[in-house]
C-alpha cells in the first residue's frame, strides 16, 4: 500500500470514528468542534503525505554522539541541530552499521550490511584510500537514491561520497554517484584527510609510510657507502653494480613516493558530476562551495519532489574551519569546526523555509559512525566525544564507535519534542526512504533496514530490530538482542580490541584500533552487558551474576548461525588488489601526471 492510499484509508476510517464521537455526545455545540478539531488534525497529516515529500538527508563525519547539544553536550554550540530535534524526534539508540566511514556509508546508501557485498574488509584497510583505487560500491547494488530517481525525484549528493570511482579503465565511472542514482554531484569523491592540508603530518598510511622513509635512507645509506668505498679503493665492486644499486633504490622510491607523496593531488579533489573543478581542493573554500551548492540544489528544485544528500566534510580531520569559527568555542579547532557544521545546517534550514518547503520535507540528521579519540596533536584533542559511552571510531564492537545522533523532523506529520528510546540503524533510512517516495525496497537480496514511519509516527512502539549484528571489517565482535517481550538489550561481545596504553579507553599508540590478530582479544564466553542497565559497558556479566546467562547466549548464538546462512561469498571491494594506487585510474583535470586546476572561477556551469 502506498503512501497515500494508506493515508486516505486512515483518514476514513477516522473520519468515521470522530464521527461517533460526536453523535455519542448527542450533537453538543462543544462535541461538534471537538470531533471536527480531531478530523482535521488527522485528514491534515494525511494530506500532507498524500503527495511525495522532499527528502533532506543530512550527515557528519566523525561526529561523536556528545558533540551537540540535544545529545547532552552543555560547551559546543549546536542551536540548528537542536533545533531540528526541537522540532522533530530524537533517537538515542541510532546504530550504525560499521564503525568506519566506508562501509558505515554503503550500508546507509543500501540498507544492508557491508559484508553481504564486499565492503567489509578482512585486511587492515577497512576504508578505500585512493581515488585511484578499483573497489568500491558495486554496480549491482541499489541505492535509496536510485530508487527515488525511478519514482520521478531529482536526486543531488553534495559533499563527501567515498564510495570509490573507476573499477577497470580511467573514466568508466562505475563506483561515481552519477551511477549509483543521484542525479547531480558536487563534492569530493574521496574523504578529507591530513594530507590535503599543508603543514600537516600525513594521515593516509602514516606508519607505511614511515616505514618506506626508513627503507629508503637505509638504500640511500647503502649506496653512498659502496661509492665512497669504491673511490678510496675499499671495494673492488663494479661501476656497473654500483649504477644497479643506485637504479634499484631510485626506482624503489619512485614507485612509492610517486603515489604517497602527492596524496594532496591525487586524493584531495573537488568534483562537479563528472568533471574536476579542483585538483587539489583550496580548503579555504570549501565549506562556502559545499553551502551554496546545497541552497542552489533546494532553489532549482524547489517544485520537486527532491532527495539531497547533504554528506558533511566536517568534522573529521584536518578539522580545516574558517576565519569566522575559528577560536570561536570552547573546545579548540574541534569545536570550532562543530559550530561550523551547525551553521552550515542552519542555512540548508533557511533554504528549505524560504522556499516555503518546511512541512512537505522529511529532513533527518546523524553522523556516520562515533568520534575518534585517538586524534590528537600533542594535548590538543582532533576527534569527537562520544559520551558515556566505550570506545570509538574504528571500534566495531563498543557503543562510542557505533551509536551515533539520530535526529527526523517532518512538521504536521511527524511529532515535535519527542525522544524513542528504540534500537534502530542507519540501515533503516533505506527502507523508510523508499516507502516516502512511493517505490518498493528490492525483493531478490536481504534488506537488513526496517522502515521506520510507524515508530516515528507512533503506530507502533517497539523497533523491528531484535538483532543487530555489529562487524568491524568483516570480523563479527559484538551482537545485540531486543529482547522485546521484556525490554531488556542484551549484547554480547565476542571481539575487543586490546586498548593501548592498557586501560587507557582508545588504541592511542595505533591510531586505530584493529578487528584481529594481536591487537584484539577474544572472549568465551563471551562479554555480555544489559545496555538497558548499563549503557556504559562497564560491568560485564557472567553465570555467576546473570541466572539466564546461558539461555541469553543460546538465543544469540542461534540467531548468529541464522545471520550467516544468509551471507554469500562476493567479490572484496576492499581487498589489497582493489585498494592500492592504481596510476591508469586517477582522476586528472590536466596530462597525468601533470593533473592541476581550479576551475571554481568559472561561474558558468551545466547544473540540473
Amino acid at each position: 500500500m502506498g503512501v497515500a492510499q494508506e493515508c486516505y484509508t486512515t483518514c476514513t476510517k477516522e473520519k468515521g470514528k470522530y464521527w461517533e464521537t460526536f453523535s455519542s455526545y448527542g450533537r453538543s455545540y462543544l462535541a461538534t468542534l471537538l470531533a471536527f478539531g480531531l478530523f482535521l488534525q488527522t485528514c491534515g497529516m494525511s494530506a500532507a503525505m498524500e503527495s511525495k515529500p522532499n527528502i533532506l538527508l543530512l550527515m557528519a563525519d566523525d561526529l561523536g554522539i556528545g558533540d551537540i547539544g540535544c545529545y547532552g553536550n552543555h560547551t559546543i554550540r549546536t542551536p540548528n541541530i537542536d533545533r531540528l530535534a526541537k522540532e522533530g524526534i530524537k533517537l538515542t539508540q541510532h546504530i550504525a552499521a560499521a564503525p568506519l566511514c566506508t562501509p558505515s556509508r554503503a550500508a546507509f546508501l543500501t540498507g544492508r550490511y557491508p559484508i553481504r557485498y564486499g565492503m567489509a574488509s578482512d585486511n587492515r584497510y577497512r576504508a578505500l584510500q585512493w581515488n585511484a583505487g578499483s573497489g568500491g560500491l558495486p554496480v549491482n547494488e541499489t541505492t535509496f537514491a536510485k530508487l527515488l530517481q525511478k519514482q520521478g525525484y531529482t536526486t543531488g549528493l553534495i559533499g563527501k561520497w567515498h564510495q570509490g570511482v573507476n573499477c577497470e579503465s580511467l573514466n568508466d565511472y562505475c563506483h561515481h554517484p552519477l551511477n549509483h542514482g543521484f542525479d547531480y554531484f558536487y563534492g569530493m569523491p574521496f574523504t578529507l584527510l591530513n594530507n590535503c592540508q599543508k603543514n600537516k603530518l600525513p594521515e593516509l598510511d602514516a606508519a607505511l609510510q614511515a616505514k618506506l622513509w626508513f627503507y629508503t635512507q637505509v638504500i640511500a645509506l647503502a649506496v653512498l657507502t659502496v661509492i665512497t668505498g669504491k673511490i678510496v679503493g675499499l671495494f673492488s665492486t663494479s661501476w656497473k653494480i654500483v649504477t644497479c644499486m643506485a637504479l634499484a633504490g631510485f626506482l624503489f622510491f619512485t614507485l612509492w613516493f610517486s603515489s604517497y607523496g602527492f596524496v594532496q593531488y591525487w586524493n584531495c579533489i573537488l568534483m562537479r558530476n563528472y568533471d574536476i573543478t579542483e585538483q587539489p581542493m583550496k580548503l579555504e573554500r570549501t565549506a562556502s562551495l559545499m553551502l551554496k551548492e546545497a541552497v542552489s540544489f533546494i532553489e532549482r528544485n524547489k517544485h520537486g519532489p527532491f532527495l539531497l544528500f547533504v554528506s558533511f566534510l566536517h568534522v573529521h580531520t584536518p578539522l580545516y574551519t574558517t576565519e569566522k569559527f575559528l577560536g570561536k568555542s570552547r573546545h579548540g579547532i574541534y569545536g570550532d569546526n562543530v559550530e561550523e557544521m551547525d551553521w552550515m545546517v542552519g542555512n540548508i534550514l533557511d533554504a528549505i523555509d524560504k522556499e516555503g518547503l518546511k512541512n512537505s520535507t522529511f529532513t533527518y540528521f546523524a553522523s556516520d559512525h562515533g568520534g575518534q579519540l585517538e586524534a590528537q596533536e600533542g594535548e590538543v584533542q582532533l576527534g569527537g566525544w562520544n559520551g558515556i559511552y566505550k570506545g570509538g571510531k574504528g571500534m566495531g564492537g563498543w557503543e562510542g564507535g557505533i551509536r551515533v545522533p539520530g535526529v527526523c523532523r517532518w512538521p504536521g506529520v511527524l511529532p515535535a519534542e519527542t525522544v524513542i528510546d528504540e534500537p534502530t540503524s542507519l540501515m533503516d533510512i533505506y527502507p523508510t526512504v523508499a516507502y516516502l517516495g512511493g517505490g518498493t525496497v528490492p525483493q531478490d537480496r536481504v534488506i537488513d533496514g526496517h522502515n521506520l514511519m510507524p515508530l516515528l509516527q507512533g503506530r507502533v512502539h517497539q523497533s523491528e530490530h531484535q538483532f543487530i549484528f555489529h562487524y568491524c571489517g568483516s570480523y563479527l565482535h559484538a551482537v545485540r538482542w531486543h529482547q522485546k517481550d521484556s525490554g531488556i538489550l542484551w549484547k554480547a561481545h565476542y571481539v575487543t580490541p586490546k586498548f593501548h596504553p592498557e586501560g587507557a579507553g582508545a588504541c592511542y599508540g595505533r591510531g586505530i584500533c584493529p578487528c584481529f590478530g594481536e591487537g584484539v582479544t577474544h572472549h568465551d564466553p563471551p562479554l555480555l552487558f544489559d545496555l538497558s542497565q548499563d549503557p556504559s559497558e562497564t560491568n560485564p556479566l557472567s553465570p555467576g551474576t546473570e541466572p539466564l546467562f546461558d539461555t541469553i547466549m543460546s538465543r544469540i548464538e542461534k540467531a548468529v548461525t541464522e545471520h550467516r546462512r544468509t551471507l554469500t561469498p562476493v567479490p572484496q571491494q576492499l581487498s589489497l588488489y582493489n585498494i592500492i594506487w592504481k596510476p591508469w585510474l586517477q582522476p586528472c583535470c590536466g596530462t597525468f601526471p601533470f593533473c592541476w586546476c581550479d576551475k571554481e572561477g568559472d561561474s558558468a556551469h551545466d547544473s540540473k
